[in-house]
């Protein structure tokens, strides 16, 4: 989600600082939630200031660009190993779903035959 415009975040403090209404009604006024407008009061006087912060960052992955070669030939050497064999064979430590992305990222298919029952009126 995107945070809020400075816009915004100036009309609902002035309106909050003129007396136009309690958190409430100053909420229910521009369509935010009264938690937001206490969370961007409080901000404003611990910091001074009401810009957005910026994003935390997240999780660093877990396979990098060494560790995406060792899944490339962790898949060479064996390609009918799992997931969770690959992700060892590779060196990280990660879920079985964190192998499948990489592996997704970096195009590598597993699918070894075609799926389904064999064709009655066809070759297969």
């Amino acid at each position: 989600m995107n945070a809020y415009s400075i816009d915004l975040r100036q009309r609902v403090v002035a309106a909050y600082d003129a007396g136009e209404g309690t958190q409430e009604q100053v909420a229910a006024r521009f369509a935010v939630s009264t938690s937001w407008v206490r969370k961007i009061l409080r901000q404003r006087r611990a910091t001074g200031s009401i810009e957005p912060r910026p994003h935390g960052g997240g999780h660093a992955p877990a396979f990098d660009t060494a560790a995406a070669a060792r899944l490339r030939q962790a898949v060479r050497d064996d390609s009918d190993a799992t997931l969770e064999e690959l992700g060892r064979l590779a060196g990280v430590a990660c879920s079985v779903s964190a192998v499948y992305r990489a592996s997704d990222r970096l195009g590598i298919t597993r699918k070894k035959s075609p799926g389904g029952r064999p064709s009655r009126t066809a070759r297969s």
